[in-house]
């Protein structure tokens, strides 16, 4: 079943079932190696999942609970190895949507949730975009209309010290740091077939079907007329002059907006079956972080 979060749309399972758990995986053809982050629907519920609850979580869940923030921790010993990827931590979160909130607890159970659309691909956030990537491998979508946050929640590593980002999100790390102190900031990329600690750390992921190339904004136009068949310009807050009539979309200037609407451009571009998208790099600064994260590991080369 694939239901709204308000990052993305997730595809779910009863997390404590190795068998439910596994159909995740087939239908989205996700490598083992790709731990999966459940799902909870409060405190407590997660700590029924950890070998041990720091004080660390206790403040970071008070505050951004429910919200776009996954804890990694010491897991119970009875989480499934297939969740873990065989970690010795497992990837907690508590959504907030009324109706990933309201099937957690009619189910009783943690859900496992991965973002429902086939591996590498990008995420949902539109019930139709479940559909178009996912099709019959999925029994039942939920449409709780487009998500607010637009991609995928931060994933703080708490089982290590220094805490570590292992992928950024709509909570910047600033906003982390101010409660449980400095934090460091992983922004590599997970080798093929090597395990890895979080969601997101592949070198490729979030990827559409067309070609996408991240470039400064004065190359733009240049980088357009080298040929292939259509090619659009994507630039964030205003147009590019002058473009001599060539298609243009743009993305809102400020990052939030940007977030939101990112991956619904990107379906609808791949929908239109655009061969080139040429994007403006991201400003720099924290509350682009998870943006440039997502375009970086977009633009990776198959």
């Amino acid at each position: 079943m694939a239901f709204p979060t308000e990052t993305v749309y997730g595809l779910g399972a009863d997390g404590l079932n190795p068998e439910a758990v596994a159909r995740i995986y087939t239908a989205k053809g996700r490598p083992s190696n790709n731990p999966l982050i459940l799902h909870v629907a409060d405190i407590d519920g997660a700590r029924a999942l950890v070998a041990s609850w720091p004080p660390e979580a206790q403040v970071l869940a008070e505050r951004f609970w429910p919200g776009p923030l996954t804890m990694v921790l010491a897991a119970a010993p009875h989480i499934p190895e297939i969740v873990r990827a065989g970690n010795p931590t497992v990837a907690l979160r508590c959504p907030a949507h009324p109706v990933a909130l309201a099937l957690i607890r009619a189910t009783g159970r943690p859900l496992a949730a991965p973002s429902a659309n086939r591996s590498q691909g990008i995420s949902p956030s539109r019930a139709e975009h479940v559909v178009k990537s996912l099709g019959s491998r999925v029994d039942l979508v939920l449409d709780g209309g487009p998500t607010k946050a637009g991609v995928e929640s931060t994933i703080l590593d708490l089982s290590r010290r220094p805490f570590r980002v292992l992928r950024p999100g709509p909570l910047a790390p600033s906003l982390l740091e101010a409660l449980v102190g400095p934090i460091e900031v992983w922004s590599g990329a997970v080798a093929d077939g090597t395990v890895q600690a979080a969601p997101g750390m592949a070198s490729r992921h979030y990827a559409p079907k067309a070609h996408l190339e991240l470039l400064p904004r004065p190359s733009l136009l240049a980088r357009s007329q080298e040929g292939g068949n259509r090619v659009v310009l994507v630039t964030f807050g205003t147009p590019l002059p002058g473009s001599g009539g060539g298609e243009q979309r743009l993305l809102p200037g400020n990052a939030e907006g940007a977030m939101a609407a990112l991956y619904a451009l990107l379906h609808d571009l791949d929908a239109a079956g655009v061969d080139r998208i040429l994007m403006e790099i991201p400003p720099d600064g924290e509350a682009w972080m998870a943006l440039r994260d997502r375009l970086r590991r977009a633009a990776a080369k198959a």
